[in-house]
């Protein structure tokens, strides 16, 4: 029986639906859908804005590319003929630069013979796919001439038919074109769907390069990390992350991502430096890597705001007590005269007792100086096109966790005790623990943007330093014991029991059925921690139901990476190395091939039906069965034909 309250639901949709065969068709449609093999999934995690090996990685379809070429062609090309697709495959125009140099009947038959192979790869691929589907992974401008490219009379070989095609582009030099589109369509058939598991930024080069790639892409999903979420607060005026990211940039050497990238000058920190901090040596704020300014200059910048985010950091967790985080406000615990600092009841001997604008009576205020510059920065930040544009596409495709198929993705951990009992935190007024606290905080992040709540915008510094934060889980960030004091002991930062945990299936199946994943067979993905492959760990636990895929993927932090690849067969790791230049890949064929292991292999390949995407198209297709009993009924009047 139709419930009437449906019916603006139903009218609604009889807007794209407007007889009973256009619903049935969509119905055929989506049931194919659900027949299919599944889509395959990418998982990366903790780029750390290394966005040139971002980009091959993507590229070559995390290696995966390499044996579909071999697959296809067999012996019918040589390896260099494969080695000269796939170049085109991955770097269309520069593979295209080199033999744009020679005369026009050489381009021409170098663009005849790429065309028709990569055509046949697309053929391939599409095997996987809906016709709609496949034409949905080409470029919009070029959709019509794809089509044709890959139709049966194209395939049938009539020479003339291919030609007619391509000549126009040919005639106007506008052959690159077709071959950047044909190489995007085969990128988007290989991988449906990319994953990043948080921490786009920092440490690498260019985080807004990173997120410009991302954002090119067809179908691309963040879960938001600790490093993420400072840069999303920044951008909405949080003071503390503001400090936290201008002081990171400059620990790396990557103001180029702050000036050229976001338009956002640091001159008010050189300002700040050369008055403030004018004679001290900042040797504990070495650069790590290289800059535009003087190294002794850029330290000093560093140390500057240092000094400011401690402060900043002091004066909100007054602000906010119930982040139970005043303890970790240590400047009013430092004892210049005798250069120690108490931490924890314990004194320590400080390896700097430079402090030129620590007052005596409150340390956290503010000097003029500083005031001025914090003030000048986060009007850069709140002014920034760039990354106003970027954070909001952060916060419109990312997500505190994600569940694809039998695997549940999320950056850093679920808060839990040494019992592996879910851990409350207060949002919003109610503890929270398990996936609630996650879906909480998702929307506490989401209100911020929407309406910059001060309490709401606080929360992102929380994440990115809270114990309690899913994003950071561990007991304390230690960044002033790191700068200043002697005693190392005093740097450890302590995870969370999850990270422990985690090797044993018990446990994974246990947070597997809190996210409504597949208790028995759930694989949890997270990435943050960077796995040590030279001390003898695994990204694989010891349970097999959890695989950590932080693989420490900036050059600063090892220069490896992972990637999961989630396929209808099973659950892959492909392992990846340095990535030298897109000039040798193209010149030379370098490529980064993986090392690929299994995690998972499925006795019957998963299909759509199987995943979270099918229990959407099964809800789908019940709503267009309501739809089409409302015209049976007659409650809704198919138009006269």
């Amino acid at each position: 029986m139709l419930d009437t309250r449906e019916l603006p639901l139903l009218r609604a949709l009889a807007g794209r639906y407007p007889t009973t065969e256009a619903a049935l068709a969509e119905i055929g449609h989506l049931r194919a859908i659900l027949s299919l093999p599944k889509g395959t999934v990418h998982v990366v995690s903790d780029v750390h804005g290394e966005h040139r090996k971002l980009k091959h990685i993507i590229n070559n379809a995390s290696g995966s590319l390499r044996p579909l070429v071999e697959r296809v062609f067999g012996d019918r090309l040589t390896a260099d003929e494969k080695r000269a697709l796939l170049s085109v495959i991955y770097y269309p125009r520069e593979s295209y630069a080199r033999v744009a140099r020679g005369d026009a009947a050489a381009r021409r038959a170098f663009v005849l013979w790429a065309l028709a192979r990569e055509i046949e790869v697309i053929r391939e691929l599409s095997l996987r796919y809906t016709l709609r589907q496949v034409e949905q992974a080409f470029p919009a401008d070029m959709r019509g001439l794809l089509r044709e490219l890959v139709s049966a009379r194209a395939a049938l070989g009539e020479g003339a038919y291919v030609d007619a095609l391509v000549d126009p582009f040919l005639q106007h030099g506008r052959e690159i074109e077709i071959l950047r589109a044909t190489a995007r369509a085969i990128r988007n058939l290989t991988v449906f769907e990319l994953v990043v598991a948080g921490d786009l930024g920092d440490r690498g080069p260019r985080l807004d390069k990173v997120i410009e790639y991302l954002m090119r892409q067809p179908r691309a999903r963040v879960v938001w990390g600790n490093h993420d979420v400072s840069w999303m607060g920044a951008s909405l005026g949080q003071e503390a992350l503001i400090a936290t990211v201008v002081r990171l940039s400059l620990r790396y050497g990557r103001l180029a991502q702050l000036e050229e990238g976001f338009g956002i000058p640091v001159a008010p920190v050189d300002r700040l430096a050369r008055t403030a901090y004018a004679d001290d040596p900042a040797a504990r704020f070495a650069v790590r890597g290289e800059g535009l300014r003087d190294a002794l200059l850029m330290a000093r910048m560093q140390k500057a705001m240092a000094i400011l985010q401690l402060k900043l950091e002091g004066q909100l967790c007054r602000r906010r007590p119930e982040y139970a985080l005043e303890h970790r406000c240590l400047l009013h615990r430092v004892d210049p005269r005798a250069g120690t600092v108490t931490i924890d009841g314990e004194r320590h001997e400080l390896l700097d007792t430079r402090f030129p604008t620590l007052g005596a009576g409150d340390p956290y205020a503010l000097t003029q100086d500083e005031a001025a510059c914090i003030a000048l920065l986060k009007e850069s930040f709140l002014k920034s096109p760039v990354l106003s544009r970027q954070m909001r596409w952060m916060v419109q495709q990312g997500t505190t966790w994600l569940r694809r198929d039998r695997a549940l993705i999320f950056h850093g951990c679920v808060p839990v005790d040494g019992e592996g009992a879910f851990l409350p935190f207060e949002v919003d007024g109610a503890e929270r623990r398990g996936r609630a606290l996650f879906d909480a905080l998702e929307r506490k992040v989401r209100r911020a943007f929407r309406g910059g709540a001060q309490d709401d915008v606080d929360m992102l510094w929380y994440l990115w330093t809270g114990p309690l934060s899913p994003m950071f889980g561990k007991d304390r960030m230690t960044t002033f014991e790191s700068y200043f004091v002697a005693d190392e002991a005093t740097h450890r930062e302590t995870k969370n029991p999850y990270f422990h945990l985690i090797h044993d299936a018990g446990f994974c199946g246990r947070v597997c059925r809190e996210f409504g994943v597949d208790e028995e067979r759930g694989l949890i993905v997270n990435g943050h921690v960077p796995v040590r492959v030279e001390r003898g760990e695994s990204p694989i636990k010891a349970s097999r139901r959890a695989v950590t895929i932080d693989g420490a993927f900036s050059e600063a932090y090892g220069d490896k990476g992972y990637t999961l690849v989630l396929e209808a067969s099973g659950a892959r790791l492909a392992q990846h190395h340095h990535f030298t230049s897109v000039e040798q890949a193209v010149e030379a064929g370098e490529d980064i091939i993986p090392a690929i292991s299994d995690v998972e292999v499925h006795g019957v390949p998963r299909r759509v039906a199987d995943t979270e995407k099918g229990e959407e198209l099964a809800r789908e297709i019940e709503v267009l069965e309501r739809l089409i009993q409302a015209y049976e009924d007659g409650a809704l009047t198919e138009p006269p034909r």
